[in-house]
């Protein structure tokens, strides 16, 4: 099925556009995330034997918040990406491509809730509760 115009069709706009935004979406997630995880590894090396009210201070501390939650947050969105361009390039369904890449998009939406409330309920609360 193609959803395009025939205007839009013969201007050449459509899928190579979007395919355009999405891959620079993307690269710069990618490179947003090498410090990120950089960061992550290093701060969890300096906590090997931690227990759980280390780890609870840790996290509380506002920059590990910080860093933590966009951590997080740009790996779901980098995955979310990837995932949509595996569904994209090998499922040749419309309609089952439809319902992966919204059932990908709606998996991580909740990941994305319930780590950002864990990472807040740590700090707001202490761990406790």
């Amino acid at each position: 099925m193609n959803f395009q115009s025939p205007l839009a069709r013969a201007r050449g706009l459509g899928s190579v556009r979007a395919g355009s935004h999405h891959w620079w979406r993307q690269r710069v997630s990618a490179v947003a995330l090498f410090p990120l995880t950089l960061w992550f590894g290093f701060s969890l090396s300096l906590l090997p034997q931690a227990n759980y009210a280390m780890l609870t201070h840790w996290v509380s501390s506002p920059w590990n918040t910080l860093l933590l939650l966009s951590f997080i947050l740009l790996s779901l969105f980098h995955g979310v990406l990837g995932l949509q361009t595996v569904i994209e390039d090998y499922v040749h369904t419309d309609w089952i491509k439809i319902i992966g890449i919204l059932g990908v998009k709606l998996v991580t939406a909740f990941l994305a809730l319930a780590s950002s409330l864990a990472v807040l309920r740590i700090v707001l609360l202490g761990g406790h509760g």
